[in-house]
């Protein structure tokens, strides 16, 4: 056979994402509009985060792609040792206002979720809600969280899952504007699956418990017009499609709320699953 032959006969290999280039453009997304807005709404699930970690006062707590902070803040108040990260700055900003106004003492460190500039074995604690999900290359970014927490401390993760409606609405934005080949869902990590494959070899114990933060909007048309103007990843979808198409995914997204809506007038009240993660570090 041939060497030309030879190279038809063989499968071709799936393309391979550029993990450094999805990066650069999911950090543009996160910079794009005001999360801070969206945020500032899920600060309960920072608190129950902390309440489920069982942390206390006067341990070392790292918030991973914090965000504003809701995290950080909840073990402030609990009077541990926090710092906070993120790879977008104005977020870290944000954060930085909040923690000003409630006289609580965090430190703020703008970092990569998937290289994190801290030793091995620096923190009792490791938190991330709805943060580290979204990071381009999963693996190393778990592997960063286990890196630094210390033998016996926990990982602590509040991550939407594929079913939810978070989980749905990424879903319908790919239909529209389908994203990279072979790029992982960021809903991978709501999932028990995911996690026991990422975390599994490093834990003595992995808790796992599905949630429902209850979004509250004044309508759903309410709800699209914040999250198309603060939402990143919503923001930059519309913007990427002619008026035409931004017309169908807001349809599709309408439709969508309207499942999941269990509010009985105008408002909106959408229940919106996520899988509650504690990790103790092996």
């Amino acid at each position: 056979m041939s060497i030309s032959a030879t190279a038809v006969a063989q499968p071709q290999a799936a393309a391979q994402p550029d993990l450094a280039a999805l990066k650069t453009r999911q950090q543009a997304t996160w910079s794009s509009g005001d999360y801070a807005v969206v945020g500032t709404t899920l600060q309960i699930v920072g608190e129950q985060l902390c309440e489920s970690l069982d942390v206390r006062a006067g341990q070392k707590v790292l918030d991973v792609a914090a965000g504003n902070g809701n995290a950080s803040l909840a073990a402030a108040r609990r009077w541990c040792e926090v710092v906070a990260t993120d790879y977008v700055p104005a977020l870290l900003g944000r954060a930085r206002e909040r923690a000003a106004a409630e006289r609580l003492k965090v430190e703020f460190q703008e970092a990569d979720a998937e290289a994190l500039p801290f030793a091995p074995a620096s923190f009792d604690a490791v938190v991330s809600t709805f943060g580290v999900m979204f990071t381009a290359d999963h693996d190393k970014a778990a592997a960063e969280l286990v890196r630094v927490c210390r033998p016996g401390g926990k990982i602590g993760m509040a991550n939407w899952t594929p079913e939810g409606f978070i989980g749905q609405i990424f879903k319908t934005i790919g239909k529209h504007l389908p994203p990279p080949a072979g790029v992982k869902s960021p809903a991978l990590w709501g999932t028990r699956a995911r996690i026991d494959e990422m975390f599994g070899a490093h834990a003595s114990a992995i808790q796992a418990e599905p949630r429902h933060f209850v979004f509250r909007y004044r309508s759903p048309e309410h709800w699209l017009q914040v999250f198309k103007t603060y939402y990143g990843p919503l923001l930059k979808a519309f913007a990427a499609l002619e008026p035409a198409a931004q017309a169908a995914l807001e349809s599709d997204l309408i439709a969508q709320i309207d499942r999941f809506n269990r509010s009985s007038d105008a408002g909106m009240v959408v229940p919106s699953e996520y899988l509650e993660i504690v990790i103790t570090r092996r």
